[in-house]
């Protein structure tokens, strides 16, 4: 660098470039608005070179400079297109209002909201139509899917409903017994128990694990199918993929849900009665009459019936997530796990929902 201004020599390529770099880091001026630059006397220039010399004297001095030298035209086109390009990208993000991006955020969440909402009921419609149309016709039910449906969903998930639910009861009779003995009520450990098991946790945990373990299987195998092009396959064929696919895995839920809820009722009071037996000397037999004299039949009423709405919206949620894969291996794990989060969800707010009304109810 002189007084009259900065000139380039020699090759700039990528061998070079770490002593370039060093060079470059020596010249002590940043300001090359008012200095001429003279790149005439460049040897060989590669795009590792060229972007050095772009981030030392900047985009558009650069560009000028060589347009202004007599370097060789495939040269001054390499430079140029790299100057362009770290022009482009050096461009500052436009300023946008914090208020109004959030705003915008806000709505465009809330739109894809209703946008999920109005494909789920148009989804629940269409299956509720496929279900009520082949109904009365026995020659359309698809037995075997069916009872493969029953068998995954229910048989194989019978096992961790039961412990889990076990498990669960003991934690809430632990945590009954611990509290109530402060007020030496330890006796309404029994009543906590079944009280909570037969209206809420029994279905709830069921539900959940459900939702977890089988709507992400019904998305996996649903958008396998897609990614296969199956399901084009049975269109072809004058096939109608809900009615093959859907209703029986809808069905299958139906009936394997209330099973585990009944299963998790009578697991979660088998863990809170040993808990009671082992910590508070309640016998069985004590238990036994306890829940019969204070707990009505309203409560398992109440729970049970919740089972069959959540198993039909767990399978409807599974089953849409799969069929919205759009056909890579990527999109089938994003909707799977948008499948278990929506299916928990759901199922949370409807319990929410229905516990305030039953209460307000008085059931």
């Amino acid at each position: 660098m002189s007084d009259s201004g900065l000139t380039f020599s020699g090759d700039w390529t990528l061998p070079n470039y770490t002593t370039l770099t060093r060079l470059v880091g020596l010249i002590e001026t940043k300001d090359f608005a008012n200095v001429t630059l003279d790149v005439s006397q460049l040897r060989r220039v590669d795009t590792a070179g060229a972007s050095l010399l772009v981030k030392l004297v900047g985009s558009s001095a650069l560009i000028q400079a060589v347009q202004s030298s007599n370097l060789a035209t495939e040269q001054q086109a390499l430079i140029t297109t790299v100057a362009s390009a770290m022009k482009a990208e050096a461009q500052p993000a436009p300023k946008t209002n914090p208020i109004l991006a959030f705003l915008a955020s806000t709505g465009k969440k809330v739109t894809d909201v209703c946008r999920l909402v109005w494909l789920l009921a148009g989804f629940i419609g269409e299956t509720l139509a496929a279900l009520f149309y082949i109904l009365p016709r026995p020659k359309r039910w698809r037995v075997t899917s069916f009872v493969a449906a029953v068998h995954d969903t229910g048989l194989n998930a019978l096992p961790i409903v039961a412990l889990l639910t076990f498990l669960v009861g003991s934690v809430v009779a632990f945590l009954g017994a611990t509290v109530l003995q402060d007020f030496g009520a330890t006796i309404y450990t029994v009543n906590l128990v079944a009280f909570s098991f037969l209206r809420e946790f029994g279905v709830l945990l069921a539900a959940i694990l459900l939702a977890g373990r089988t709507a992400s299987s019904f998305t996996a195998h649903i958008g396998a199918m897609k990614v296969n092009e199956e399901l084009d396959a049975i269109r072809t064929l004058g096939l109608n993929p809900v009615e093959l696919l859907v209703v029986p895995r809808v069905l299958a839920m139906m009936v394997s849900l209330p099973v585990l809820t009944f299963v998790g009722m009578i697991s979660g009071m088998i863990g809170g009665a040993v808990v009671c037996a082992i910590t508070l000397d309640i016998p069985p037999s004590q238990y036994l009459a306890i829940v019969e004299r204070d707990i009505g039949l309203t409560h398992f009423l109440v729970g049970i019936g919740k089972a069959p709405v959540f198993a039909f919206l767990i399978a409807v949620i599974g089953c849409l997530e799969g069929f919205k894969v759009s056909g890579s291996a990527q999109s089938v794990g994003e909707h799977t796990t948008s499948s278990v989060v929506q299916s928990i969800f759901m199922v949370i707010l409807l319990d929410s929902i229905a516990a305030l009304f039953f209460m307000e109810m008085g059931w």
